[in-house]
């Protein structure tokens, strides 16, 4: 009894340890992938930042969050302009470049970013979403929204034209931001879905389940050619059951360039309870949904078919993998008068890869295809040429002739003859611009398409030209320059990694001879030899991307957009350069009082500032820009505490002193930020400091001769003769003798509204504020200069009448009337 009891316990034990085992061993969680977090970061006017992440195939969800300083009111963002709006950009493959024409401005989404929003996140291929940017952005994307691959994130503060033009001076609001970013995974490659619940059965061909479907092919496709590339499987679960409307998901890889595969589903039937037989149905309806790269739903898919009535056609799918959802709707479950909950379709999943021999493509691999190999080039990083591995051309030049490698079909008409050339953009150059040029000696007739990840079609591609009218000039990343009858030349900008198909299409078959040139370039048409071209690299190191730098008249992301005419650069240079002039006043004034320091300060202050702007506007450049821009802030800075200086009462070998310590605090100043604002406020406030401390030392002098004894203080209490406070009077009345106020009051006049005019700068009003900021800031030295007196404390002069100086011999009365 003992023994039966014992035995049931132990059996009880072991039963629950292998539920528990089971229960857990059949649930599925989430782990954490990568976690990045981009510290904190400022976002200067018109600066751009650049994060890439990868989701991973088995990815489940993408979290974002960002923290910034940045208080936009939504309701009011229409009335910001896009120069200052700061915007987060998110894009798939490549980096986002929401300025590349009015019209990607223009489909901006100014809206919140938030989950709410997340839905219009979907389908980003080849196209990329802006949202301006918040104080808190919180938002979750799941693997059935977006697809996996290589994501980048974009950072503006300010969009448009202007951002690329090199500006004489940046004011804006600067904005910091933090950002969080982590990728959640499923512990099992089978799992799927948000909450990893949804099963992905895998679809992949062994040798046993491979077998030939020559009888569903067309006779054309019959021949040599196609029918050793035909791929055609079954999955090796052989039968599956599921309930109506429920959902089946697959996976499928596409490893090469292929043709076309389709799905379809066989031996559809009916299995309604164990007691019942199994029997045929007829017109049921079996929904396959496919989507590239994350799961297809009813709503969001790729391609779509019956594949009980016809199979699922996808023409030449991209490389990688595809999801593929199986729902049955619409079954007839009533056979007689017996209707069954729980009846369940079985079906048995097939499906063909059409691949055709090296060097072939189309539907009856009777089209050319060629692999273009990389030259590279010394001048950028990632800059290369490509040329068809091919004997039909020579492969020591970047240019190659197209007739010789076009396609000669029997099977096609005159006007659907393809060629097809494929190119690899490589892993971290996704800041490239892939450059397409043909050049004829005719009319040009051919068209181009593209497609990432497989061979174009009529039906099935991302970029394209047919003439001049008649492209993808709609598409952000498409720009077409001067391309007539016989010149063909094109860009598609920040082109993803990866596999590149390139179809030429012959409408019109003529006798011509065509140049073709196919080649991985950094900045489109070099700046328009208007900028320098810059590269610089995302968040992460892994991606490096190029952009221009524009000189002060051009801008865009290529320079090729006038934003100052010609007319008015002169009259911009003439402005900045000639109100220098404005130096000779104070110049001519300290050289006519013999103060030739300050001559030689204002005077060499003047000239460095009009030979800074005539390099800065890009007239002619005497010395470096960095050198000229130097010397203008220096010795402007030494030009404004200089005139402080004259105004005090130092003797010589104080003001050479002083002189020396504020040359290198100045030059100190002037070589870290010269630009910044706080520097005139700083510059002002030494100034100040240095007037006061001449004041206070012209006081001390004043009272160097008392002795400071009991019956100084005695005397001074006690005086009959004269307060303190008409001595005090009397000293007021000395020091302002030494000015004449008028000027003093029109020299703060001047500064007030150079003050004034350095506040109204902007980069569009830059010349006309800042002519007026050199004429009243020389104009107010110039004033302050003249309100020197500089005979009241001459030895040769006179003290003026009422003024009271104390000297060594002044006598102080006594309360006896003695001295």
């Amino acid at each position: 009894m003992v023994e039966n009891l014992i035995l049931y316990h132990c059996s009880y034990l072991i039963l629950s340890l292998l539920l528990i085992f089971s229960s857990s061993t059949s649930r599925c969680y989430t782990f954490s992938v990568s976690s990045f977090r981009y510290p904190e970061t400022r976002l200067k006017p018109f600066d751009s930042r650049y994060i890439r992440f990868d989701l991973p195939p088995w990815f489940s969800s993408l979290s974002i969050q960002l923290e910034s300083n940045v208080d936009l009111d939504i309701k009011r963002i229409a009335k910001v302009p896009l120069s200052a709006l700061p915007l987060i950009c998110l894009r798939d493959g490549s980096l986002p470049l929401p300025d590349v024409s009015e019209t990607t401005l223009n489909g901006l989404v100014l809206g919140a970013l938030s989950n709410g929003s997340s839905k219009g996140l979907q389908n980003l291929e080849n196209v990329e979403q802006c949202f301006p940017m918040q104080k808190n952005i919180s938002v979750k994307l799941t693997n059935e929204q977006i697809p996996s691959g290589v994501w980048y994130l974009g950072l503006f503060n300010g969009v448009g034209d202007t951002r690329t033009q090199s500006k004489m001076i940046v004011r804006g609001l600067s904005h910091s931001f933090i950002v969080n970013i982590s990728v959640e995974g499923c512990t099992t490659s089978t799992i799927w879905g948000q909450f990893c619940n949804q099963t992905v059965n895998s679809l992949f061909c062994v040798q046993s389940n491979s077998y030939n479907l020559t009888g569903n092919i067309s006779d054309s496709e019959v021949n040599n050619r196609t029918t050793v590339n035909v791929v055609s499987c079954r999955n090796s679960f052989n039968t599956l059951c599921h309930g109506i409307g429920e959902t089946n998901v697959y996976s499928l890889d596409v490893v090469g360039i292929t043709e076309q595969l389709t799905i379809m589903a066989m031996n559809v039937r009916f299995n309604m309870t164990p007691s019942n037989n199994t029997v045929n149905v007829t017109g049921t309806s079996m929904m396959c949904f496919a989507r590239h790269g994350a799961l297809p739903s009813a709503t969001l898919y790729d391609f779509s078919a019956d594949i009980h009535q016809d199979p699922l056609t996808i023409p030449s799918p991209k490389v990688g993998r595809w999801y593929i959802t199986v729902i049955p709707v619409n079954l007839s479950k009533e056979i007689g008068d017996i209707h069954d909950i729980y009846a369940q379709v079985c079906y048995s999943l097939e499906w063909q890869v059409l691949e055709c021999p090296m060097g072939k493509a189309g539907p009856n691999c009777t089209w050319e295809r060629y692999n273009l190999q990389t030259g590279i080039r010394r001048s950028y990083l990632f800059e290369s040429s490509y040329r068809p591995v091919s004997g039909k051309v020579p492969t020591d030049s970047a240019d190659f002739p197209l007739e010789p490698l076009l396609s000669n079909s029997s099977y096609g008409e005159s006007d659907d003859i393809w060629t097809y050339f494929l190119m690899d953009v490589p892993v971290g150059a996704a800041g490239g611009n892939v450059h397409i040029q043909l050049e004829s000696d005719t009319e040009i007739t051919y068209e181009i398409y593209a497609k990432f990840g497989g061979l174009p079609s009529l039906q099935s591609w991302d970029y394209y030209y047919a003439n001049r009218t008649k492209s993808s000039t709609g598409s952000t990343f498409f720009k077409l320059y001067n391309s007539s009858e016989v010149k063909v030349d094109f860009y598609i900008l920040y082109a993803r990694e990866g596999t590149w198909g390139f179809g030429i299409r012959n409408v019109n078959k003529s006798i011509s001879e065509t140049i073709m040139s196919i080649s991985l370039e950094r900045c489109p048409r070099r700046c328009s030899d208007h900028g320098h071209c810059r590269y610089a690299f995302d968040a992460s190191g892994l991606t490096s991307y190029s952009y221009c730098s524009c000189d002060r008249d051009h801008g865009g992301f290529d320079c090729s957009v006038e934003i100052v005419s010609r007319q008015r650069h002169i009259w911009q240079s003439i402005s900045l350069i000639a109100s220098n002039a404005a130096a000779l006043l104070p110049a001519y004034l300290a050289l006519r009082r013999k103060a030739f320091a300050e001559w030689v300060l204002f005077t060499s202050s003047g000239i460095s500032s009009g030979l800074y702007h005539a390099c800065d506007v890009g007239t002619w450049c005497a010395l470096s820009y960095n050198v000229l821009q130097f010397m203008d802030f220096w010795l402007s800075f030494m030009a404004v505490v200089s005139t402080f200086v004259y105004l005090t009462t130092f003797d010589e070998a104080f003001k050479r002193t002083i002189h020396t310590a504020v040359a290198i605090l100045t030059a100190l100043v002037a070589i870290t930020k010269a630009t910044r604002s706080s520097n005139i406020i700083l510059v002002l406030s030494i100034g100040t400091l240095v007037l006061l401390l001449g004041w206070v030392v012209e006081l001390s002098t004043k009272f160097r001769s008392f002795s400071f004894s009991i019956e100084f203080f005695r005397s001074l209490l006690g005086s009959r003769q004269q307060t303190v406070t008409q001595r005090l009077r009397d000293l007021i009345k000395t020091l302002l003798r030494q000015f004449q106020w008028a000027f003093v009051l029109a020299g703060f006049a001047a500064l007030a509204m150079a003050a004034i005019s350095w506040n109204l700068e902007s980069s569009e009003n830059y010349w006309i504020w800042h002519s007026v900021w050199h004429v009243t800031i020389y104009t107010s030295s110039f004033f302050f200069l003249c309100s020197k007196v500089d005979n009241v404390n001459s030895e040769n002069q006179t003290p003026v009448e009422g003024s009271y100086e104390l000297t060594r011999q002044d006598s102080i009365p006594r309360d006896d009337g003695t001295e």
